[in-house]
């Protein structure tokens, strides 16, 4: 008989045992597990959590028949598991652990302290030299732009010659080189708004075949205002004017060829005047290629013509 009992009571703590697994968490588990090795589970009742008689009531029907018919569980200790066990069924401790603080990893120097003052000597420098760079480069700006202004305003323009006449009076005779004559007429402007030009001196030169025939000097030194014209005129005759036979031979197989070329070369030393400032000296050469007709007078596609100029 005893031995019957023994055997119930242990079955139903089997029982119990599954389904209380199948419901529970795993902290009412390792409990349970707990329960299930104690001898006298009466003695112990009061250590189940309380949540689990009003769960089991409610969702599992056979757990309540088999606790209603238990008699080592009271049911004052089921109802406070029950209540204990809707209160923290959706809450799962969580523990965090904390991570031991790294140890500072040791920088490793490869470079030595003269590296370093090298480097930071090198960077004084670069910053020097950049600053050094930038202030001539604001400056070259600052002067390029003023000069650039004061172009716009002055608009710089060289003189302009044009020649009007050039005559060789007794290229009709076959003896005229001993009596030869060349005279000419230039028109010299300053086309200038606001600058004037000084002529120190000018002289005047004949070439024939890039041999010079003639030279005189034409003018005085004088001071042309801006936006003016002064007429050059010059005679070259005698000792100013070399023409040999030969030279005069050579004048009239060009002129039965219907013209005879020359160039005239007209010479200056010259000053820009703007306001109250003078520039310095320059040496002007102006240059007229003209030409004769059979007559000795200048041919119409060469009059008036505009002469280039340059500086030396």
């Amino acid at each position: 008989m005893q031995q019957a009992k023994a055997t119930t009571k242990a079955h139903k703590k089997i029982v119990l045992f599954f389904l209380l697994t199948r419901t529970c968490n795993a902290r009412d588990k390792v409990l349970i597990l707990f329960f299930r090795h104690v001898p006298n589970l009466e003695s112990v009742s009061f250590l189940l959590l309380p949540s689990l008689h009003h769960h089991y009531k409610t969702t599992h029907s056979n757990v309540v028949r088999f606790s209603n018919a238990s008699s080592f569980i009271h049911s004052s200790v089921i109802s406070s598991i029950t209540q204990a066990k809707m209160h923290h069924n959706d809450h799962i401790p969580v523990h965090h652990a904390r991570a031991s603080n790294p140890k500072p990893l040791k920088l490793n120097r490869h470079h030595t302290v003269r590296y370093y003052v090298h480097r930071v000597h090198e960077s004084l420098t670069t910053r020097v030299s950049k600053m050094i760079c930038a202030t001539f480069l604001g400056l070259l700006f600052i002067v390029g732009l003023i000069t650039f202004i004061l172009w716009l305003s002055l608009r710089p323009h060289r003189p302009r010659f044009h020649i009007h006449e050039f005559n060789i009076p007794g290229l009709t005779q076959n003896s005229g080189f001993e009596n030869a004559v060349i005279t000419f007429k230039v028109s010299a402007r300053n086309s200038n708004q606001n600058i004037g030009i000084y002529y120190e001196s000018m002289g005047g030169a004949v070439f024939y075949r890039d041999q010079k025939i003639g030279y005189t000097p034409l003018l005085y030194p004088f001071y042309q205002e801006p936006k003016n014209t002064t007429e050059v005129d010059g005679e070259l005759s005698g000792a100013t004017l070399t023409v040999s036979s030969q030279r005069w031979s050579e004048f009239q197989s060009d002129r039965a060829d219907g013209s005879v070329v020359f160039r005239l070369e007209l010479t200056s030393v010259i000053r820009f005047k703007i306001s109250t400032w003078d520039s310095k000296r320059h040496t002007m050469h102006a240059n007229c290629d003209v030409g004769v007709g059979p007559d000795g007078s200048l041919l119409t596609n060469y009059k008036d013509k505009r002469c280039s100029v340059y500086f030396s």
